[in-house]
């Protein structure tokens, strides 16, 4: 059964306030939700009908609060809206996932370093690019059957572990820079004074 009364205290920032029944009864709790959805907020000292309900703390409280002259369908009570859906919790993350996920990326990484590792030898291996164009056209000449070194891709005096190997350098593989003064003698400070 509706009571009449007015808003006798409200606090806009918690969202409740109180409601002074015109019969002179205690006055009643209203939280927000007992107000209509549409239209402005009930000011303090405005004329309310309201109804009244224990609530789960087992106090009474005012509900289906609307103003005189509105029906109850307008005011959208709260015992007639349509109950709110329930908010989405975020999946929960498995901790065998997350683990997964760093075994494979553990997995790529060792990859990718033995493939780089792999690639930094092929490289090292190469001939060095040839320093002038008449290099270009000599041919490299194939390692002999009897000579004990073959062109790997040194080309300095301190990659050379003999006087002997470092004349072979000189005569067989391209790109060495072991003979300074071009005199044909190559590694004359280290290996062949």
């Amino acid at each position: 059964m509706p009571q009449s009364g007015t808003l006798k205290v409200w606090n806009e920032d918690r969202g409740f306030g109180f409601v002074k029944p015109a019969d002179g009864s205690a006055d009643v709790f209203v939280h927000v939700s007992a107000l209509p959805r549409e239209g402005p907020r009930p000011l303090v000292g405005e004329a309310l009908l309201f109804e009244v309900e224990p609530g789960r703390d087992g106090k009474l409280r005012a509900v289906r609060v609307r103003r005189p002259g509105q029906t109850l369908r307008e005011a959208a009570p709260t015992a007639l809206r349509p109950a709110r859906r329930p908010a989405r919790r975020p999946p929960e993350r498995s901790p065998l996932k997350g683990l997964m996920t760093l075994v494979l990326a553990g997995i790529v990484a060792v990859f990718g370093y033995t493939q780089y590792n792999a690639w930094q030898r092929a490289r090292a291996v190469q001939a060095p690019p040839l320093s002038s164009p008449t290099q270009a056209l000599a041919p490299q000449a194939p390692a002999s059957a009897a000579s004990p070194f073959n062109c790997d891709g040194r080309t300095h005096c301190s990659q050379m572990t003999s006087c002997q190997e470092a004349k072979y350098f000189l005569a067989h593989c391209p790109g060495v820079k072991m003979d300074g003064n071009n005199d044909g003698v190559p590694c004359e400070q280290q290996w062949c004074h």
